[in-house]
Formats: structure tokens, C-alpha cells, sequence
């Protein structure tokens, strides 16, 4: 049986990837870097999945071993430390690009521990 760690964990992902989406409904790129609400919303949903993703267990992330899981654990230090350098490009880019898969995944997981397993 699932811990429910685990699970806080993997509606934590769902929820901040869902808002980051949200963030950027409707919006183009040029829409998007002109909204600092907007990038400062989406980067700070991002610095959360990254922080949360910490917490899912190994045998989680082997289940799924073409995530880049590295990756995404290191880009939150990136938007915490670089803050001043972190490029709108970048942030738009991990939105529309690297987020759907991650969310699939989770709610893969999600719909296993549902199922009992």
C-alpha cells in the first residue's frame, strides 16, 4: 500500500503542473514574458514540482526511467539560486514541453494507487 506521503507528494506535482498550465492559458509567448505576474506564477509552480519530486521514491522514478528525473529535481536550485538570470524562454518552454509528459506520469501513478496498487 502506497504511503500517503507518496500520495500528497504526487497531487502536490499534479496540482502545481495544473496551475502552471493554467498560468499560461490563452497566452503566446509574447503575452506570457510580458506578464511578470505570470512567469513569477509559473516559476514559482515549477519550484515547487521540482522541491516535491524529491520525495517520490526510487522505485517510482524506475518505473518510468525516460524521465529525466535529475533534471527535474535540479531545475528548482536553478530558479532558486538564478533567480535574477532565469530566462522567460526557459520557463515557457518547460510549461509547454516538458510538463505534459511529467504530468502523464503522475497521473499514471495516481490512477495505480487508486486502483489498489
Amino acid at each position: 500500500m502506497p504511503s500517503d506521503s507518496l500520495r500528497n507528494a504526487l497531487y502536490d506535482i499534479r496540482d502545481n503542473i495544473l496551475l502552471a498550465q493554467e498560468f499560461v492559458a490563452g497566452l503566446d509567448y509574447a503575452a506570457f514574458i510580458k506578464s511578470r505576474r505570470d512567469v513569477y506564477a509559473v516559476t514559482r509552480a515549477i519550484e515547487i514540482v521540482s522541491e516535491t519530486s524529491k520525495r517520490l521514491p526510487d522505485d517510482m522514478r524506475a518505473r518510468h526511467p525516460r524521465m529525466p528525473w535529475r533534471d527535474i529535481r535540479d531545475v528548482g536550485n536553478f530558479y532558486r539560486h538564478q533567480y535574477d538570470n532565469v530566462a522567460e524562454s526557459y520557463v515557457w518552454r518547460t510549461v509547454q514541453d516538458h510538463l505534459p509528459p511529467l504530468l502523464a506520469v503522475v497521473l499514471a501513478e495516481i490512477a495505480l494507487i487508486d486502483a489498489g496498487g
